[in-house]
């Protein structure tokens, strides 16, 4: 299915949760570990802007020293892992909240869920579409 524009994000959306759930599970194995410092793993930004960039106006470049502004793609969005260093949560500096991470466990299953319903749905309606239903 390339070049359909929503498989494409289901696909990329997919990557980044699946980045996501790594970084989780390495926080909570790590919960006990003196001096952890958890991951954050982001990409909503980035995939919020691919795919509202055409309420924008994209400015022409004209010389090269100018910053570019063409428009994103999918494939531009990368999942930022990051870690957390300036958040204190136990005496021996660990910043691993377990309930805090069970949550954000939690929401990324369920954006998960919710991403491959829809790659379901489209799948689907293209077995519909080659049937001749």
């Amino acid at each position: 299915m390339l070049g359909d524009y929503t498989w494409n994000v289901i696909d990329k959306e997919a990557e980044c949760l699946a980045q996501r759930f790594r970084a989780v599970t390495k926080n909570i194995a790590n919960a006990n570990t003196p001096g952890y410092a958890r991951h954050n793993v982001s990409f909503e930004d980035q995939m919020r802007e691919v795919m509202e960039q055409d309420k924008k106006l994209h400015m022409t470049v004209t010389d090269k020293g100018h910053i570019p502004s063409h428009p994103l793609k999918v494939d531009d969005v990368h999942a930022a892992d990051v870690k957390i260093m300036d958040e204190r949560y136990r005496l021996d500096l660990n910043n691993v909240d377990p309930e805090r991470e069970m949550a954000v466990l939690s929401e990324t299953r369920m954006m998960y869920t919710g991403f491959m319903r829809v790659a379901a749905s489209k799948l689907t309606m293209l077995r519909s579409v080659i049937a001749g239903r």
